[in-house]
């Protein structure tokens, strides 16, 4: 009987400064199936420096802090580069000049995918976009230019993923 790999599915945290919404973000990620998370620049972890459980990000979370696995990396272009290499989709959930509709992104089978979302002011930086093999964006009807970035992490994953 031959053995099928379930499609790796990675969400990245780039310089995300809110910690509720990191773990608005982790309980999204536990709903989606979301393999593992990175948090990586200055984005809080589930953990404080002395290694005790952040009750701010729990209670966002909901508990799904201590079933998502995660990694906190302090640089992301080297992350990015380490999971090219294993050859992983990058998907930027971004607005960009090159972006697509996330609803018309259609994942390639066999291959893992990385999600990556950046700071809730900015965005992912240019230097990281540029990483990224495709750049999904989120299109805005409304008068507001985004969204708050876990509600937009949230649509689009589930979009994405067929959920």
């Amino acid at each position: 009987m031959a053995y099928i790999r379930k499609q790796q599915n990675i969400l990245i945290l780039n310089d995300i400064r809110s910690v509720e919404n990191v773990g608005a973000m982790f309980r999204t990620a536990d709903a989606a199936g979301i393999n593992k998370i990175y948090l990586t620049g200055y984005t809080p972890t589930p953990l404080d420096r002395f290694g005790r459980k952040r009750g701010d990000l729990a209670k966002s979370a909901l508990g799904a802090e201590e079933f998502v696995k995660w990694e906190q990396k302090k640089n992301v272009v080297q992350l990015l580069t380490k999971l090219k290499r294993e050859k992983y989709s990058i998907i930027g959930i971004e607005q960009d000049k090159k972006s697509v509709d996330y609803k018309t992104l259609r994942l390639r089978s066999g291959r893992g995918n990385v999600f990556i979302v950046g700071t809730e002011v900015t965005g992912i930086p240019k230097n990281i976009l540029k990483k990224c093999d495709i750049i999904a964006e989120i299109p805005m009807r409304g008068k507001k230019e985004s969204l708050n970035v876990s509600v937009a992490t949230g649509i689009a994953l589930f979009r994405i993923l067929n959920l």
